[in-house]
């Protein structure tokens, strides 16, 4: 019993995770070279290995000739004289199993064996780690910082190095050498020389995701991260909508005295996140993506996916913010084309006061009466009230 294979290999098998029946057929492939090397062919050769045991054998097919005269090719045939002494009932026309020696095999074709097994073990071993990090593609995983290639950096994943590319990287962030970071996993290339990891800092999926290991409601289903928008470095808005009516979806990812949204900003280098409501109605939903700003109206075409937006004359640069992030970043969120305008440039702007929405056929009376409540208070008072 050859216990020293078969320790060898429940070792490699544990350690590279390559299955024991891969390494047998390598073994199997290798002593195959190795009799075609030696002998000049191998069609005829063929290896069995005790899985068990770790014992082999490797015997070439033979056809039993008469005389040695008949020997044309003396790998391909045998005389019934040498076919006898290894079984009795040889007969001329039939075959017989011819064991070889591998002790007999000179360095080069062992040598080549050698190499046949160790490449296998290489190729199943990059298999093995393609297969682990592919599965892991478009989520999210830890890595230790190894060093700067350039303005690109390498990644420890573990298994595999990752390279985290200049583009990827959010220009405020700094790393040191050994420094833990999460990653996002955009892409696992298969290569020649091992799988090629690209990861990002900069994706918005890279919130997402960590806004799912954090919040438990978001992981188990009840509240749902509807849309993202990000800029990264600089900030973030996400809109989350509740599954259950009693689980605040705001709350639940800010967290008791903001616990676990404050962990992510920590993760993402003190980058600011905005989260909000998701609401099925536009307007209600391009005014909570505007926030922090008030709004007075939203006038949404969800047809052509614009939107015009009446906002107090003093929030209007913080509607808009600064160089106009906060409006962009409720565009992308919502998908609208949004188009903010004060109260007072709104006044003579189309487009932006209700009568211009008003039926030719409306009821003036009706119209009149709206003009005042929307002057007095008590219009004020509710405008408030929705915002917050």
């Amino acid at each position: 019993m050859n216990k020293e294979l078969i320790e060898a290999l429940d070792a490699l098998e544990k350690e590279k995770e390559i299955s024991k029946e891969t390494l047998f057929e390598a073994i199997e492939n290798s002593l195959l070279t190795a009799c075609k090397n030696h002998f000049g062919k191998a069609d005829n050769v063929k290896v069995e290995i005790d899985r068990e045991t770790g014992d082999f054998l490797c015997y070439a097919e033979k056809m039993v000739v008469a005389t040695e005269d008949e020997i044309e090719d003396p790998m391909l045939q045998i005389t019934i004289d040498d076919a006898a002494k290894i079984t009795k009932n040889a007969a001329v026309g039939e075959s017989v199993n011819v064991e070889i020696k591998s002790k007999e095999f000179g360095r080069i074709a062992t040598q080549n064996a050698k190499n046949v097994i160790l490449q296998k073990i290489r190729e199943e071993e990059r298999d093995v780690i393609y297969n682990q990090y592919y599965d892991k593609e478009k989520d999210v995983a830890t890595g230790i910082v190894q060093r700067y290639i350039g303005k690109n950096i390498s990644i420890n994943l573990g298994k595999a190095d990752a390279l985290l590319n200049e583009s990827e990287q959010v220009k405020s962030e700094h790393f040191r050498p050994t420094e833990r970071i999460k990653v996002y996993i955009v892409e696992v290339k298969k290569t020649n020389k091992g799988p090629r990891i690209l990861v990002s800092r900069t994706h918005p999926e890279l919130v997402k995701k960590l806004f799912e290991s954090e919040v438990t409601e978001i992981k188990d289903g009840t509240v749902e991260i509807k849309s993202i928008a990000r800029e990264a470095g600089s900030r973030s808005k996400i809109a989350v909508w509740s599954n259950n009516p009693n689980v605040d979806p705001v709350g639940a990812c800010v967290g008791i005295n903001g616990a676990r949204v404050n962990s992510i900003v920590d993760e993402l280098k003190g980058e600011k996140i905005d989260i909000v409501c998701w609401d099925e109605n536009p307007g209600i939903l391009i005014q909570n993506a505007l926030s922090p700003a008030k709004i007075v109206a939203v006038f949404a075409d969800p047809d052509e996916k614009t939107a015009k937006v009446v906002v107090p004359d003093y929030q209007l640069s913080l509607a808009i913010g600064k160089e106009g992030q906060n409006a962009r970043l409720a565009a992308r969120l919502t998908g609208y084309k949004i188009d903010i305008k004060s109260e007072t440039q709104a006044k003579d702007a189309p487009g932006f006061r209700y009568e211009d929405y008003l039926d030719d056929d409306y009821d003036e009376e009706e119209y009149e009466e709206y003009e005042e409540y929307e002057e007095n208070e008590e219009f004020e008072e509710s405008v408030e009230g929705e915002d917050e």
